[in-house]
C-alpha cells in the first residue's frame, strides 16, 4: 500500500467516532416544573394548555392572576371581564373576583389582558385554602371549575 494511502487511512482511523461517543442522556420522565415568574402558585387550565398563577398579597387581601402559556414562559391575553374564586373559610362560603387590569404600555385592555387582581378581607394572613377558579375565555376555550389548593396549585406532574 502507498504511504499517502496508509497516512490517510489512519487519519481517518484516528477521526472516526469509535468508541469515544458521548453517553446517551437519560430518558425523560414525565415529570417536570414550571416556574412561576412572580413566584406565586401555578394553577394548571386544560391539559396544561395554560396557567393562571396566583400571587397573593396576604397583608393586604390582594390576589393577582397572571395568565400564562402552557410552560409559563410567555403572557397569554383572555377575553374574560373577571374571574371569580370561590372557597370556604372557616365553615362558611367565601369568594374573590379578580377583575380585568388594562395596561396602556403593552396595550393590554379589559377584555384583552393578562393580568386579573382583586381583594378580599378573608385573603388577609391566610396561608393556604382550597379554591375552585370559576369560568376562564383564552383563545376561544373555556375552562371552569377548575380547584385547586393555595399555595401548593393544582399541578400533579
Amino acid at each position: 500500500m502507498p504511504i499517502r494511502m496508509c497516512t490517510a487511512l489512519a487519519a481517518l482511523l484516528l477521526l472516526a467516532p469509535g468508541c469515544s461517543r458521548e453517553p446517551a442522556p437519560p430518558p425523560v420522565t414525565g415529570h417536570h416544573h414550571h416556574h412561576a415568574p412572580h413566584g406565586g402558585t401555578p394553577v394548571v387550565l386544560g391539559n396544561e394548555d395554560y396557567h393562571v398563577e396566583l400571587v397573593l398579597d396576604a397583608t393586604t387581601g390582594r390576589l393577582q392572576a397572571y395568565i400564562l402559556d402552557g410552560e409559563m414562559e410567555d403572557f397569554v391575553r383572555s377575553t374574560s371581564s373577571s374571574i371569580r374564586i370561590d372557597s370556604t373559610v372557616d365553615g362558611k362560603p367565601a369568594s374573590v373576583t379578580l377583575e380585568a387590569i388594562a395596561n396602556p404600555v403593552t396595550g393590554e385592555t379589559k377584555g384583552d389582558t393578562s393580568l386579573f387582581e382583586g381583594q378580599a378581607d378573608w385573603l388577609r394572613s391566610r396561608k393556604s385554602f382550597e379554591g375552585v377558579l370559576s369560568t376562564l375565555s383564552i383563545r376561544g376555550a373555556e375552562y371552569g371549575g377548575v380547584r385547586f389548593n393555595f399555595p401548593a396549585g393544582n399541578d400533579s406532574d
